[in-house]
């Protein structure tokens, strides 16, 4: 497997954000992600689709949509769909249709911040997720950072000070999106998560402050998802597309917070009787199987089963886990930064059965 560094969930000036898809590739290009995917609001945005390269750098800029129902008050159950290669804006209005219409074009449908509550000191409503009644869709955004940054900002005050300091903001994925996730897990359902930037690089003002929030540079260093390929990055567009959205539909892949240090070369696997398997995959648990974690740096290591945390170890670099017991298996690594401990690696699961 080659793991890749991906940063979705980001806007242009063709919906509501700042800056252009060459202003997105130019950041990318400099921070070293492997790939980047623009989700505008209700529009999928043609031609510029491809690699972008500068020297001996390049990154594969992919194409999705962000999709709600603009006539809905408040505008909730906002969706994010990839690889679709249609239009289909026209049926927000209808969750489990738009759900639908994304699966049956060939592409991969995300709920996006199903928790996404309101900030009154800036007039911003709550805009989560509502209608859970709805089936077949690839996964969720467990961990969507500007809709933890609204949880951060109770006032005035403090939204200055993380304008000016915005690496104190990240905490991890919003509790209740957590609790959420491992509710649909535990219920039997595949949903793979993925982490996403949300970003606008909006410039915002508050009297005589004024500041990008925040750049697209800097949302490339925190809030990422590395995907587990079947073979590499070939630097063909077509191809390398496919390898990017098969790996995130299986769920082959975990979110790292790599502002702290950076979580490339993390893994989680379960070796079984007669096969190996990584996260996003089933393996049968007669015979027993032994569950292993491995990080490039030290930090506290949880393994959750069923929503419930099964064992916990201290400033470790790996962990291991024989079990025979059926359940839903997934990691997560925290890590001290700037004087309080921080989410730093979720995991999908490993589906023991």
């Amino acid at each position: 497997m080659h793991e890749i560094v991906v940063n979705l969930h980001m806007h242009t000036r063709y919906s509501d954000g700042s800056g252009t898809h060459k202003d997105i590739a130019k950041a990318a290009l400099k921070t070293g992600v492997d790939v980047v995917i623009v989700t505008d609001h209700n529009v999928l945005v043609q031609g510029m689709e491809g690699y972008y390269k500068e020297k001996n750098k390049r990154v594969l800029m992919l194409i999705g949509e962000e999709i709600h129902d603009q006539d809905r008050d408040p505008q909730k159950n906002h969706l994010l769909a990839f690889g679709a290669g249609r239009e289909l804006a026209t049926f927000a209005d209808d969750p489990q249709l738009l759900i639908n219409q994304v699966r049956d074009s060939g592409g991969l449908a995300f709920l996006a911040h199903p928790d996404d509550p309101a900030a009154p000191i800036f007039n911003e409503t709550d805009i989560s997720w509502e209608d859970w009644s709805v089936q077949n869709y690839t996964g969720i955004e467990l961990w969507n950072a500007l809709s933890e940054l609204k949880t951060v900002i109770p006032t005035k005050l403090h939204a200055a000070f993380l304008a000016y300091f915005p690496a104190f903001i990240a905490h991890g994925p919003i509790p209740a999106t957590l609790v959420k996730w491992d509710e649909l897990l535990s219920d039997g359902q595949r949903v793979a998560a993925i982490g996403g930037s949300d970003a606008h690089a909006l410039h915002l003002s508050m009297g005589p402050l004024s500041r990008i929030i925040f750049p697209y540079g800097f949302h490339f260093q925190t809030v990422n998802t590395h995907l587990f390929l079947t073979g590499p990055l070939t630097g063909d567009s077509n191809p390398d597309r496919k390898l990017v959205y098969e790996a995130m539909g299986n769920g082959r892949a975990f979110i790292g917070y790599d502002l702290p240090a950076s979580t490339k070369g993390f893994r989680f696997t379960a070796q079984g009787r007669d096969k190996t398997v990584i996260m996003g995959e089933e393996i049968p648990a007669k015979g027993g199987v032994t569950l292993q974690a491995k990080l490039p740096f030290p930090a506290e290591l949880r393994l959750i089963k069923d929503g419930q945390l099964l064992q916990k170890w201290d400033m470790q670099t790996a962990c291991t886990h024989i079990t025979t017991e059926p359940g839903v298996y997934r990691i997560e690594a925290h890590k001290s930064y700037l004087g309080r401990k921080r989410g730093w690696v979720y995991s999908n699961p490993i589906y023991v059965r």
